[in-house]
């Protein structure tokens, strides 16, 4: 008897009506007899409305009570999904991630979890019932409900699917699978039938949206194969797992466009050692995430400009922490832009492909979009461009790699 693991997003039990559809399509696998897990989100914007509401009373929650508050979105999916699965005779209990055995870190809003108890889990699917569970949230050691982050259904499914030693994690979504690119940015953007885990890590971390960065590093480090797929159609989506005949593959597999960075300039600060650790520690400090950094040397040797990205809301905060210490450095100036967006190419086929740096630098050039800033990994390179050109660059480079044609 196989152990069916599934995850349903917000959008996916956002209504009455595709709760019900979701019971249906869960009674069917486990009419097949397999034994079925289900891990769900809060329905539609029920998070964010919640949010709302506790801003009306305090703008600067405990975090103990925003967890507390936060966690009963998907306490509401999971008892209706359970009451519909019971209501067309497939036994059903619904538990809160404490009670699936969830264990996380003592961190309020933001934990990762640590171990799946399984006493339970077991109990209960040995009764022949599917068992819901609600995503996103844990209990620490106090017992207390602890949440796991924005996303963080995706990755308590994929642990669970782990602890379980489940073939395959399925997450239902109301998008069908990933893409070469976001199809709302080029029509011809292609379905993949798979993705390795790398790419879809690198993806994830460049602003696609369709799956959580943190589940697919779980996924990656358990090997559970995750199937992404639609909730309100039968086809097979985008299978998430290990790299398989890669050498065969194109150099690029996908194209991200992230709009929601900026850039900060330090402009002729001392080019000696210790200059960038003083700069780069001052933003960590602060929680200030950096991304692409570039050191250009003036032709005196003595000065050099340091420039780096930031994500655009962090902006106001990264330029005054770069002001002070440039201010200590004797920089001569502290430059920002947030009219800018970056634009990466990913594929595990790079790491054996040589010319694909080249190809995009090329193709960019021919459409006059100028590179400000440029980052690469074996499987990625992003470049910095205006912000009005980002789209473009997005459809001339999924037509120059060929990314209609894969599959």
């Amino acid at each position: 008897m196989s152990i069916v693991v599934h995850k349903y997003g917000g959008t996916s039990v956002g209504t009455p009506e595709k709760i019900k559809n979701v019971a249906a399509r869960i009674k069917k696998v486990r009419d097949l007899g397999n034994q079925v897990v289900v891990i769900v989100s809060a329905m539609g914007h029920t998070t964010d409305e919640l949010i709302a509401l506790m801003q009306k009373i305090t703008p600067e929650p405990d975090p103990r009570e925003y967890d507390m508050l936060i966690s009963t979105g998907e306490q509401v999916s999971a008892s209706l999904l359970a009451m519909a699965l019971q209501s067309i005779n497939c036994p059903a209990i619904s538990l809160t991630g404490g009670q699936a055995g969830v264990q996380t870190e003592d961190i309020y809003r933001k934990a990762r979890i640590t171990h799946v108890h399984l006493e339970r889990l077991q109990k209960e699917l040995k009764t022949g019932k599917v068992v819901v569970i609600t995503g996103f949230q844990g209990i620490d050691s106090k017992g207390d409900i602890i949440t796991i982050g924005r996303g963080g259904s995706d990755t308590s499914a994929v642990a669970i699917a782990a602890a379980l030693k489940a073939d395959v994690c399925e997450i239902y979504t109301d998008v069908d699978g990933v893409y070469t690119t976001d199809p709302r940015i080029v029509k011809e953007a292609r379905k993949l039938s798979f993705i390795t885990y790398e790419e879809m890590l690198e993806l994830a971390s460049l602003g696609a949206q369709v799956l959580h960065l943190r589940a697919v590093e779980c996924a990656s480090i358990y090997g559970i194969t995750i199937h992404l797929r639609s909730s309100e159609k039968e086809d097979q989506g985008t299978f998430i797992e290990e790299a398989k005949k890669m050498e065969k593959k194109e150099a690029v597999r996908g194209i991200a466009l992230d709009e929601n960075i900026a850039k900060i300039g330090v402009l002729k600060v001392p080019d000696k050692p210790g200059i960038a650790a003083k700069i780069f520690t001052a933003l960590a400090n602060e929680k200030i995430n950096v991304d692409m950094i570039v050191q250009s040397i003036h032709s005196s040797g003595s000065l050099a400009d340091m420039a780096f990205s930031v994500e655009r809301p962090d902006l106001k905060q990264a330029v005054e922490v770069a002001k002070k210490v440039a201010k200590e450095l004797k920089a001569e100036n502290v430059v920002a832009d947030d009219d800018v967006a970056k634009v990466s190419l990913v594929g595990i086929g790079m790491v054996s492909q040589p010319g694909t740096a080249a190809k995009m630098f090329e193709t960019l050039s021919n459409e006059k979009i100028n590179i400000q800033m440029i980052a690469t990994s074996e499987i990625k390179i992003s470049c910095v461009v205006k912000r009005e050109a980002g789209k473009k660059a997005v459809q001339i480079l999924h037509k120059a790699f060929g990314l209609d044609k894969v599959s």
